[in-house]
């Protein structure tokens, strides 16, 4: 089976082929950095991030751009409203820039924690305003921009195409769309590429059509041109993006350069609370450092990839709470086999179990082949661990070859490609580490001499207080083995 992709554009699954063989341009639009991450950016991220770990999976050589807004836009079509930057920037009582660094740093400490891979390249807009400024007399020597008010318009009925994205034609759009009268402009749903500052606007740059500052939609074109090149294989965001962002970047940049801008254009859902929008605007956003303080990075990024990217994923605590014993049901096998590798001997390799270990590859791949299907993939490492708990039950030596093959296959699809089945985070380690084993040793060896004196009560309380500490005990054939929650 061959890696199929939605494509936006054309609203179907096609084969992808990138523009050069076995190497991949993929760009992804990145955050505003105001305020804190919350879940919603977690899906993008996350998501993107394991379909660029697939891609290398396959062998590609992939250049992942994915920029970072710290200029101040105006939130209204991109030439009206407020300023997210310069707003908080206020509140905050800080300079622009000196938000920009505080709110940059969350979002790279935030990713990290979920294991979202950095970006090859992680360009900032203010380190861009030479080639967006390019972009722009580049446009108004095409003809296809103007000047008016001291700001830079495009003009969307210069070029034919607008709309093919969201799949709407221009009178459609203008007429779904609010839009404040700007009688700078032409045309309703012409957008800025260069907006004239006023007095108070503190973020800046002189430019050929005097002080201001680049649109919106402006910065993406400039800095996914200079790193991947005019045209490139995958323009990824948020599906709220499709219109105006990606609309508008598709227009500016084919109108620029005659030829297409991104082969395929790739658009995760959004996450919901109680089947609305998440986000800050509503109010009813959770930040990840507040979804952190209560559940493990681990379970969040497992939530999210129980889903598929183009599906909405609706957030609560007990789907939370869902994902964590989910997630340690699949992890016990793992461990175990770990734990069995410490002590296998070497002999032939059981033929039954390499079959099936061949088996789950196959159905993987089959289920990430299929448009990056994430769901479908934790569904098979499900089915198979309930296979590897079965064989690891029924008493049987198991070779050494075996157990190393099933789990580089938790390694390399769990870990390597989702990012779930990881070393367990905040383990302490050292002197720390043995002083918290031997207690807890001392209270499991508690448990089993009351257990032995038929004082099953008191065994009871003791394992209720071991839970209490985050310690899960396990009764097994070979004696009582503990291991942390999630």
């Amino acid at each position: 089976m061959t890696l199929k992709v939605y494509n936006t554009l054309t609203r179907e699954k096609s084969e992808f082929k990138p523009i050069h063989p076995r190497m991949v341009g993929i760009y992804v639009c990145g955050p505003t950095v105001y305020d804190h991450p919350h879940l919603g950016h977690a899906k993008s991220y996350v998501s993107f991030d394991v379909i660029v770990r697939y891609l290398r999976y396959l062998e590609y050589k992939v250049r992942y751009v994915q920029n970072i807004t710290d200029v101040g836009h105006l939130t209204d079509n991109a030439d009206q409203g407020t300023d997210k930057i310069e707003e908080r920037a206020r509140l905050e009582r800080v300079e622009p820039m000196e938000l920009v660094e505080k709110y940059m740093k969350s979002y790279f400490d935030d990713m990290d924690t979920l294991g979202v891979l950095r970006a090859d390249i992680a360009p900032r807009a203010t380190g861009h305003i030479p080639e967006q400024i390019e972009l722009v007399e580049k446009l108004l020597d095409k003809g296809v921009a103007y000047q008016a008010g001291g700001s830079v318009y495009f003009d969307v009925n210069k070029f034919k195409p607008y709309g093919k994205l969201s799949g709407r034609r221009l009178d459609d759009l203008q007429a779904s769309v609010r839009l404040e009268p700007n009688p700078d402009k032409r045309y309703p749903l012409d957008f800025a590429l260069w907006k004239k500052a006023e007095a108070s606007h503190i973020m800046r740059w002189k430019s050929p059509w005097g002080e201001g500052f680049p649109g919106w939609h402006l910065e993406c074109s400039a800095m996914s041109m200079k790193y991947l090149g005019e045209s490139f294989d995958i323009h990824g965001g948020g599906l709220e993006n499709v219109f105006p962002h990606h609309e508008c970047e598709i227009a500016q940049s084919e109108a620029a350069n005659d030829r297409p801008f991104a082969g395929c254009w790739m658009h995760n859902n959004m996450v919901t609370v109680g089947g609305q929008k998440m986000g800050k605007s509503l109010g009813n956003f959770v930040t990840l450092k507040a979804a952190f303080a209560t559940h493990n990075p681990q379970v969040i990024r497992f939530f999210i990839l129980n889903s598929h990217y183009r599906s909405p994923l609706d957030y609560s605590d007990n789907a939370l709470d869902a994902a964590a014993a989910g997630l340690e049901h699949l992890l016990i096998p793992v461990a175990a086999v770990k734990e069995r590798l410490r002590h296998a001997n070497e002999k032939p390799a059981e033929e039954t179990i390499l079959k099936k270990v061949e088996e789950c590859k196959k159905r993987f791949i089959e289920a990430m082949d299929d448009d990056f299907n994430t769901a479908e993939g934790l569904g098979t490492l499900f089915q198979f661990s309930r296979e590897v708990n079965t064989i690891l039950n029924s008493g049987q030596e198991i070779s050494l070859k075996a157990l190393q093959e099933i789990d580089a296959l938790y390694k390399t699809f769990g870990g390597d490609v989702l990012g779930v089945i990881t070393e367990r985070p905040q383990q302490k380690t050292g002197d720390d580490a043995r002083g918290e084993e031997a207690l807890i040793k001392v209270l499991v060896d508690t448990r089993e001499n009351l257990r032995k004196a038929e004082q099953w009560q008191l065994a009871d309380q003791v394992r209720d207080k071991i839970a209490e500490l985050g310690i899960i005990l396990e009764d097994t054939s070979e004696g009582v083995k503990w291991r942390r929650k999630l």
